[in-house]
């Protein structure tokens, strides 16, 4: 009886201590999968901080070049209506010209005629019929190249005024993208002193250093360069 007593407490003693090793081994799974899931919670949120700067970062290239495809369009746009001027301002002066000088050819022909056979007379309508063709051919010059100078000092205002509002358009833009930058930054930097795991921290920080990566800077010549004397400036150059 007493060894049948004592094999009873033995085994229920080894029970007991089978019992508390699985408690123990349950409790250390239940460990390894909790820091698991955090370490998976953490690495899932600095891949969706990633992804989110990815299409960040997609979304103003895809703007940027939306803008210089505009920019590229109005400067054409415009270039071909100041070629349109030119060439309309040399016709109407061509026109005009063709028109004196048919003039003057009539006028010419009708003092040859009442001048007759006279010779003398002959003489001095061929030397007014020289001497005016001359003041026509040089007023005909005079109108053209001032029409096509007027044409082209427009021309160069209209192009100096487009790359004058391009440049500040861009200057906009920047200061609203260092705007927006900074906005970003405030927002994550309160987030990340409210946050309460060292995950969500990890990510807001890693978010944080992908912004101050990525931030706009300003310009630091302050604007456009001046023109130089002489030298006019290039169409659709913004830093002129």
């Amino acid at each position: 009886m007493a060894d049948s007593k004592e094999s009873s407490v033995l085994f229920s003693l080894k029970e007991l201590m089978n019992l508390e090793e699985d408690r123990i081994k349950q409790e250390e799974s239940a460990k390894q999968a909790g820091i698991q899931a955090e370490i998976d919670a953490k690495a899932a949120a600095e891949r969706a901080a990633i992804a989110a700067e990815d299409a960040r970062v997609r979304a103003e290239e895809e703007r940027r070049r939306a803008e210089e495809q505009r920019a590229r369009e109005e400067a054409a746009r415009l270039d071909a209506m100041k070629h349109a001027e030119v060439a309309k301002a040399q016709t109407e002066a061509e026109n005009a010209g063709r028109i004196a000088a048919m003039q003057t050819q009539q006028e010419h022909e009708r003092q040859l005629a009442a001048l007759g056979q006279d010779k003398k007379k002959k003489q001095l309508t061929y030397m007014v019929g020289g001497v005016a063709a001359l003041l026509v051919v040089a007023v005909v010059g005079g109108v053209m190249a001032i029409n096509n100078s007027n044409k082209e000092k427009e021309a160069q205002a209209k192009a100096h005024q487009i790359a004058e509002d391009e440049a500040k358009a861009e200057n906009l833009r920047l200061q609203r993208a260092i705007a927006e930058s900074d906005a970003r930054l405030s927002q994550l930097t309160a987030d990340l002193g409210t946050a309460k795991t060292q995950a969500e921290r990890d990510a807001i920080q890693a978010r944080i250093n992908i912004e101050k990566t990525t931030r706009p800077r300003a310009n630091p010549v302050g604007g456009p360069k001046p023109q130089q004397p002489g030298k006019p400036c290039p169409p659709g150059d913004p830093t002129c």
